[in-house]
């Protein structure tokens, strides 16, 4: 046997980082990572220039409410900077409890958990309730964390095509009904900006006793009464088990939830891991959630500012004739279904101080490549006169 120390053998792991084309590409063309120097309302600054952002989710325009700021810094001296530790030990406090009791009566349910980060709060959703023997039917297009939930459940998956509640029909008739089942499904996509088909996906899982995850991360203070969500605006909040979503949307903070019954949340606290091993949420983060949540109930401007943008923006991307997927909330993506395309329409939207984010296969379906633009309430005319020259500007490019 060789000696150890005379061995040529590549370490793979190495090897493998080294030769990675995802990991050559991004850094050739640098399209992602980007980091700006600093950000006034809509508009950020990178390198010298100003861009309006179009890719944000503040949907709401929260961000710089001063309500939110005060009751930040407030947080910040009363209670630090952080809790230094996870609920189940020494991280709990009192105000945890009192966010988690406002969003529970807000959602209708009659508990919620929350977390230092959306994508762990969905993920624990789905995380939290599965076991290895159960059966997860999942639309084709979710989010990463629920994924992430439904891998590390063990759980079997069945997936169905996008948004499609007569595929989820075929496919949950076909299996042993005695195996538990869970369905889990998006309120919002989104990449995509489609409303999920809710009423038809619950008659069926209810048809078959299936328990329903619902993430309502981008529906959040945009969808049914006063920003309760999907379910909310479907008139269904009772027939969803598992509501969950992210604090980083409509509501302008950092941090995730997780609403259901009291027994079902209980459980969560006893076998979720994103549960029991996390540092619990900042007083900072909790603080600007619990007062952009009173502030979308209190204050409907924001709502009413952002359909009005939503109008305006819509009627541009139609003139332009541009395709926007279908889209029925403020995430609109712009689909070129060309890598080639929407590298050189981005590239041009840039040129023209206009921020957006690209996303191509695999990361959206075959011949989807397209732009992810998201509207605010925080935009102004003048945002909206600049976002409309540059858009004509990037379709002349391409």
């Amino acid at each position: 046997m060789g000696l150890p120390f005379l061995s040529k053998e590549k370490n793979r792991i190495l090897a493998r980082i080294r030769s990675d084309e995802s990991t050559r590409l991004r850094l050739k063309y640098d399209i992602y990572y980007h980091t700006f120097d600093g950000q006034t309302g809509t508009r950020v600054q990178r390198e010298g220039r100003e861009y309006v952002m179009l890719s944000s989710n503040d949907y709401l325009g929260l961000n710089r409410h001063p309500k939110v700021l005060e009751a930040g810094r407030k947080a910040l001296e009363e209670w630090g900077s952080s809790t230094t530790g996870a609920r189940l030990a020494n991280g709990g406090r009192s105000f945890h409890v009192e966010l988690e009791e406002e969003l529970a009566a807000f959602l209708g349910k009659e508990a919620c958990h929350v977390y230092t980060a959306g994508y762990l709060a969905c993920s624990s959703a789905v995380e939290g309730f599965a076991e290895r023997n159960d059966l997860i039917f999942a639309d084709k297009n979710l989010h990463s964390s629920l994924w992430s939930g439904i891998r590390l459940s063990g759980a079997r998956c069945e997936r169905f095509s996008h948004n499609n509640p007569e595929h989820f029909a075929q496919i949950i008739a076909d299996e042993p009904k005695e195996v538990p089942r869970i369905l889990v499904l998006e309120g919002v996509y989104s990449m995509e900006g489609h409303v999920a088909k809710l009423p038809a996906f619950v008659e069926v899982a209810k048809n078959y006793n299936a328990f329903v995850v619902l993430d309502e991360a981008h529906s959040f203070g945009i969808m049914g009464d006063k920003g309760r969500g999907t379910a909310s605006h479907f008139g269904i909040s009772d027939k969803i088990d598992v509501l969950c979503g992210s604090f980083s949307k409509a509501l302008a903070s950092t941090g995730g939830f997780v609403g259901s019954s009291r027994e079902n949340i209980d459980y969560l606290r006893s076998h979720s891991k994103q549960t029991i091993f996390s540092a619990s949420l900042s007083p900072c983060a909790t603080a600007c959630a619990r007062t952009a949540l009173k502030i979308i109930q209190q204050e409907p401007e924001h709502q009413e500012r952002l359909e009005k943008n939503l109008i305006r923006y819509r009627s541009i991307l139609k003139e332009l004739e541009l395709d926007t997927w279908e889209s029925e909330t403020p995430a609109i993506p712009i689909v070129l279904g060309d890598k080639e395309k929407v590298y050189f329409f981005w590239k041009a939207l840039l040129e023209k101080g206009v921020f957006t984010v690209i996303s191509i296969a695999p990361g959206v379906p075959p011949n989807k490549d397209l732009v992810r633009t998201a509207i605010s309430a925080a935009h102004t005319d003048e945002d909206l006169d600049q976002i409309a020259e540059a858009l004509a500007y990037a379709k002349s490019k391409i």
